[in-house]
Formats: structure tokens, C-alpha cells, sequence
């Protein structure tokens, strides 16, 4: 597989109102609108996210964002009127965890305080 770029899809039931609630999360508006029922935004050279509101393109998903300040994360979605779950401490990274407006999950982390173990074969 010669993979090229990579997007989290996530359905939603108002692709106008999910538009609005995911511009203020990420905080910007999305880069592409590809069909009447596709937003996308570019979040780096390889991936990015995509919401519908068909499901033929997106299912109920989970999405897991690494953020560098999980506190000044939390102001921010503060200021806009979304609530962060608490902090999570875990082995590798402090969580924390939202709902968008339709269900899907989304984790907030901080980077990896060191790396993974390698996967076993």
C-alpha cells in the first residue's frame, strides 16, 4: 500500500450545525466543501478530517487529537462554550474526552511524555 494522506470521517445529523461546532474546536473553517454533503479540513500534509452527513461516506467514529497544552486547550474550548471532560492521567499522555453534538468521540492528548513500545509480531 502506497498510502498517500488519510482522513477521520465522522457522520453527523446537521452538517450545517457540526460545520459551526467543529470550526470553533479546531479553529478554523473547514478547507473543502467536495459535495452538498462533505466538509473537509486539511489539518497537515497527510490527513484531516471529514464530516457528512451521509452515511455512505461516514460512520459513528472516534477521533484522538495530540495537542501541545491541554490546559490552554481547555480555556479555549471554554471561551466557546465547550466543555472538556476532566483530566485523564495516563502512561504516556494526560487525556481528555468531549462529545460532539452527535455522539462522536473525541480525545484531547498531550504528546507522549516518551515513546510506545514497539509492536510484537
Amino acid at each position: 500500500m502506497n498510502l498517500q494522506r488519510i482522513y477521520t470521517s465522522l457522520l453527523t445529523a446537521d452538517l450545517a450545525a457540526a460545520e459551526i461546532w467543529y470550526t470553533k474546536l479546531l479553529g478554523r473553517k473547514p478547507d473543502y466543501r467536495p459535495m452538498d454533503t462533505l466538509v473537509q479540513w486539511e489539518l497537515f500534509d497527510q490527513g484531516g478530517l471529514m464530516l457528512s452527513d451521509s452515511d455512505e461516506i461516514a460512520g459513528k467514529g472516534v477521533m484522538f487529537l495530540y495537542i501541545g497544552d491541554l490546559a490552554a486547550e481547555r480555556r479555549r474550548l471554554l471561551d466557546l462554550g465547550i466543555a472538556l471532560g476532566e483530566d485523564i492521567p495516563g502512561d504516556y499522555s494526560t487525556l481528555a474526552q468531549l462529545h460532539d453534538p452527535d455522539g462522536n468521540l473525541i480525545t484531547l492528548a498531550t504528546p507522549p511524555a516518551e515513546p510506545f513500545p514497539a509492536a510484537r509480531s
